[in-house]
């Protein structure tokens, strides 16, 4: 039996975490900012602007997958998972418009606001990599951003603490719930991969770029503040 220490998924955490106390950092300075009534709306704005690419990237990486054929064990695999995964990933742009819309903000509004370079940068790279690269890199990516859920405990207090309506945290409560079982379904995808060293390396590094991208991204909401 393969030791845990071994696992292809153990290994990608332990590369995660070595960068994690920043990005939890980050979020534990927006949750509790003073402002953080106001900040929220942001976060959700950020977030629209990361979520909207999840499926167009999923998509994209499955293409190149299924390109790459049948001799690419890796490929074949990334692609299998990918085609289970996309359907569960549609429309969460669509309902962190609606929570939007529930803090007043028009969802044109939302949609006409340029995205900054912080999330162009988180997401622009994923794309790279599947076109230039090998499509398993977006695993890194997915392992960061549906591997460590919020705490539903944080959410409550969050609700308290802005004073919001509940129904503006519906998507971050669906995303408390979801994502355990997303994570334990792609850690299983990744324990049976047959990755090459340079496979490995660049799974790394996808989910160590998303680490501090994301981190920096939380960063500049609270450095930024409310946007009018």
């Amino acid at each position: 039996m393969v030791g845990a220490e071994q696992r292809e998924s153990t290994r990608l955490r332990h590369k995660i975490e070595f960068l994690l106390p920043a990005l939890l950092g980050a979020g534990r300075q927006l949750i509790t900012h003073p402002r953080v009534a106001e900040l929220y709306p942001e976060y959700l704005i950020t977030m629209h602007g990361v979520v909207r690419a999840s499926v167009p990237l999923m998509e994209r990486a499955r293409e190149r997958a299924l390109a790459l054929g049948r001799g690419d064990r890796v490929a074949v695999a990334t692609a299998g998972y990918l085609d289970g995964h996309i359907p569960e990933e549609l429309d969460h742009d669509e309902w962190l418009l609606e929570d939007l819309q529930v803090l007043g903000y028009d969802r044109a509004d939302v949609l006409n606001r340029v995205p900054a370079p912080t999330v162009a940068g988180l997401v622009g790279a994923q794309y790279y990599w599947i076109e230039h690269y090998h499509p398993v890199a977006l695993l890194g990516y997915i392992a960061l951003l549906e591997g460590y859920p919020p705490d539903p405990a944080d959410i409550t207090a969050l609700v308290a603490r802005t004073g919001h309506h509940p129904d503006a945290f519906r998507t971050v409560l669906a995303h408390a719930e979801l994502d355990p079982g997303h994570r334990d379904e792609l850690d299983e995808l990744l324990d049976t991969l047959p990755l090459t060293d340079a496979q490995r390396t660049a799974l790394g590094l996808s989910a160590l770029h998303s680490v501090r991208a994301l981190a920096e991204a939380l960063d500049e909401i609270v450095a930024r503040g409310p946007v009018q």
